[in-house]
């Protein structure tokens, strides 16, 4: 029987074998089958009429901003959007970049990585996007605070190196040093290598051995070397030990960074200050010293780009305008205050920290193919007394000031476009109003005797002339008389 089945299929296989390998392969779908399968999968949203702030010096009047598949998909006038888009009508509002939060502190609800240990239900979160925050650093991770969900959290591991370099601290200089000598030697080693083994493929990769790892980083342009200093000799002697091996530091603090902007500068530093911090200078010393409201304004006028940071990462509810990480603005604010111009304020917690984190490609500026994460507000994002209405974080609404119970009872929506009415919960159409009662009737008063037939209030006969009463009495209004 098994026999008989192989000389059955001989003759199939040979004739199988004769067609060509192209004609075997399955139909494409049409083009219109595979657009709807693409379309069922694809989310439009369309920003409608509001005042677009882009981050690139670009400001557009009642404009629109179409995100497509939590991207930036078209930005300009008019533009149309597909039938199933949901369209957000903001005409009178102004659409912001998210704000980045170069350090933060239980936004995400866990204290693990965010792969594990995010909680995107958590209290903390909802104030943070509900002050405009988009995305933070939580430890050696950042992540997308996309409420409500648990995909595209987590967006970049290990960019910032710890780094200590204080004039109070000499062995932990020299061994700085040392650190930085050895990574320096090892890539000069390693660039001949790469050059001579074009020649000599027998060379042997030079070896890695004594060389700090986070250090090479630094050298490489993989990472960024982060130092905590405040103080006008230890800014001096960073900005000169980064001029010497060559990176760009970034300095926390930097109270004193309006003394020494010029060397701070000319190292290509970034600074994360605290535009509120106030420190008394030291009266031992005769030099300038202390913290000053102009830091901000002055470093950004020696070209170091300024980021702001508020003294707490945390959410504290301490008081209307705290200093917590919800009131970013509010210190972004205090550095105008100073001199800094606006849009370096805005950039101080957009653009700078973007770059600052090494995704300036998808965040920081609003600009077509950007990760659609944006802000729409009521008024001037410096202002304390404007209110995030919207949220958005990959094109998807992740907070609705209204649908809050936070700060929905302040300043609401008007009723109209800009907010339509909320669907009646489920019971409220079946209510039945009862019937208003009619009020009662008070009864006649009975005449009096020898007044006649007085009419009552619900008579609709006239009331008989003055010197009359009953048959034969005149109608119409009676004239006075004088007896």
């Amino acid at each position: 029987m098994i026999k008989l089945k192989l000389k059955t299929l001989a003759p199939l296989a040979l004739l199988l074998a004769a067609v060509p390998a192209a004609a075997l392969q399955p139909l494409p779908l049409l083009d219109d089958e595979a657009t709807e399968s693409e379309e069922e999968d694809e989310h439009w949203v369309l920003l409608k009429g509001g005042d677009v702030y882009t981050g690139t010096g670009a400001l557009l009047r009642k404009a629109d901003v179409l995100c497509r598949d939590g991207k930036i998909a078209e930005i300009g006038y008019d533009l149309y959007a597909p039938e199933e888009a949901e369209v957000m009508e903001i005409s009178g509002y102004r659409v912001y970049p998210g704000l980045v939060a170069l350090e933060s502190r239980g936004l995400f609800g866990g204290s693990g990585s965010l792969k594990d240990s995010v909680d995107p239900f958590n209290e903390s979160m909802t104030y943070a996007v509900a002050s405009g925050i988009t995305t933070a650093v939580n430890g050696s991770e950042i992540g997308k605070l996309n409420r409500g969900r648990l995909e595209d959290v987590l967006v970049k591991r290990g960019t910032f190196v710890g780094l200590s370099y204080s004039i109070s601290n000499p062995s932990g200089r020299g061994s700085l040093r040392e650190k930085l000598e050895a990574a320096a030697a090892y890539l000069r080693t390693y660039r001949e290598w790469q050059v001579q083994v074009r020649s000599n493929k027998d060379l042997k990769e030079p070896k890695k051995s004594g060389v700090d790892s986070n250090v090479l980083a630094v050298l490489e342009g993989k990472a960024r070397a982060l130092f905590s200093s405040d103080e006008q000799q230890d800014l001096v002697g960073i900005a000169r030990l980064a001029q010497e091996y060559g990176f760009r530091p970034v300095i926390k603090g930097c109270r004193e960074g309006w003394i020494v902007a010029d060397e701070l500068g000319r190292a290509g530093a970034f600074a994360i200050i605290e535009a509120r911090d106030r420190r008394s200078k030291n009266e031992a010393l005769v030099r300038p010293g202390g913290s000053s409201i102009e830091n901000a304004a002055i470093l950004h006028q020696h070209g170091v780009q300024v980021a702001v940071l508020p003294s707490s990462t945390g959410i504290s509810l301490g008081g209307i305008v705290g200093r917590d990480i919800m009131h970013m603005p509010t210190e972004a604010a205090f550095a105008v205050r100073g001199g800094l111009p606006e849009d370096a304020a805005i950039a101080s917690m957009t653009t700078i920290p973007a770059r600052l984190l090494g995704l300036g490609h998808r965040l920081g500026t609003i600009e077509e193919g950007k990760d659609a994460d944006l802000i729409v507000t009521d008024g001037d994002l410096l202002h304390y007394r404007t209110f995030v209405q919207w949220a958005l974080v990959g094109g998807r609404v992740v907070y609705d000031k209204e649908a809050e119970l936070y700060f929905a009872h302040i300043r609401p929506r008007p009723d109209g476009e800009l907010a339509p009415e909320s669907p009646v919960d489920p019971g409220e159409d079946d209510i039945v109003e009862p019937p208003a009662e009619e009020p009662e009737e008070e009864p006649a008063e009975e005449p009096s005797e020898g007044s006649g037939d007085a009419p009552t209030e619900d008579s609709t006969e006239p009331p008989p002339a003055e010197g009359g009463s009953g048959e034969g009495a005149e109608e119409g209004p009676a004239e006075d008389t004088a007896d």
